[in-house]
C-alpha cells in the first residue's frame, strides 16, 4: 500500500460490513474505527458517554454528532505509525462527513475510497432477525446460516448466545428507515467527489471481497 489513506465501507445495518472489514483488516493493514461497536463497548462499561448513547443505539436511532464525532477524532489522533484506516459505522451526517474529510487530511491520511453495499430490506432483515452474540467473548452466529453446534451455546467459550436488542424485527426497521432518511445526504456528498464504490451487498462474500480489494489495490 502507498502512502496512508482513510477508507468508509458504508451501508445499512446487516449489509456485511463487519465481515468484509475483516478480511480487509488481514489483507491490508487497515487500523479499524467501527463506531458500533466503540458506542457498545461504553454502553456496557456504564461510561459517561455510554449513557449518553444507550437510549439511541438500544432504539436504533442515529447517534447525535456530539458524541460520536469526539469519539472519531480521538480514535484517529491515538493511532501511531504509519497505519491507514478503515471507517465502519461513520460518517452517517453530513457534519460528520466534513469532519472526517477534514481530519483525516489533517494525520496524512485522506478520504480515498467509499466502499458502499447496497443491500435490499428484505435481505438485511433476515440476516439480522436471526443473528446470535455470545455473552461472554462476543462471538457472532448466524441461526439459518450459521448456528451453534449446541443451541444457545457458544462454540468456542460456552456462553450463552442471545439477541441483542437492535437485532429485533421492529428495531431493525426502524434503524433501516433512519439510515435510509439521514445518510441519503452523505452518500451524494462522496459520489459528487467521486469516491464511490458501489457493491451488491447481496451477492456471497467471496465475490463482493474481490471486488473491493482489486479496487484497493495491493495488499500488504
Amino acid at each position: 500500500m502507498s502512502g496512508r489513506r482513510s477508507i468508509v465501507i458504508f451501508g445499512p445495518p446487516g449489509a456485511g460490513k463487519g465481515t468484509q472489514a475483516s478480511r480487509l483488516i488481514r489483507d491490508f493493514g487497515f487500523e479499524y474505527i467501527a463506531t458500533g461497536e466503540i458506542l457498545r463497548q461504553a454502553i456496557a462499561g456504564d461510561t459517561e458517554l455510554g449513557r449518553r448513547a444507550k437510549g439511541y443505539v438500544e432504539t436504533g436511532s442515529l447517534v447525535p454528532d456530539e458524541v460520536v464525532i469526539p469519539i472519531v477524532e480521538e480514535r484517529m489522533r491515538a493511532t501511531r505509525g504509519n497505519r491507514s484506516f478503515l471507517l465502519d459505522g461513520f460518517p452517517r451526517t453530513i457534519p460528520q462527513a466534513e469532519m472526517l474529510f477534514e481530519a483525516a487530511k489533517r494525520v496524512g491520511a485522506p478520504v480515498e475510497k467509499v466502499v458502499y453495499l447496497n443491500t435490499p430490506d428484505e435481505v438485511v432483515l433476515e440476516r439480522l432477525t436471526q443473528r446470535r452474540q455470545c455473552r461472554l467473548c462476543g462471538a457472532v452466529y448466524n441461526l439459518v446460516t450459521m448456528p451453534p453446534k449446541e443451541s444457545g451455546k457458544c462454540d468456542g467459550c460456552g456462553g450463552r448466545i442471545y439477541q441483542r436488542d437492535d437485532d429485533k424485527e421492529e428495531t431493525v426497521r426502524t434503524r433501516l428507515k433512519v439510515f435510509e432518511a439521514q445518510t441519503r445526504d452523505v452518500m451524494q456528498f462522496y459520489r459528487d467527489r467521486g469516491l464511490v464504490l458501489e457493491i451488491d451487498g447481496a451477492l456471497p462474500v467471496e465475490q463482493s471481497y474481490a471486488t473491493i480489494a482489486e479496487s484497493l489495490g495491493e495488499v500488504q
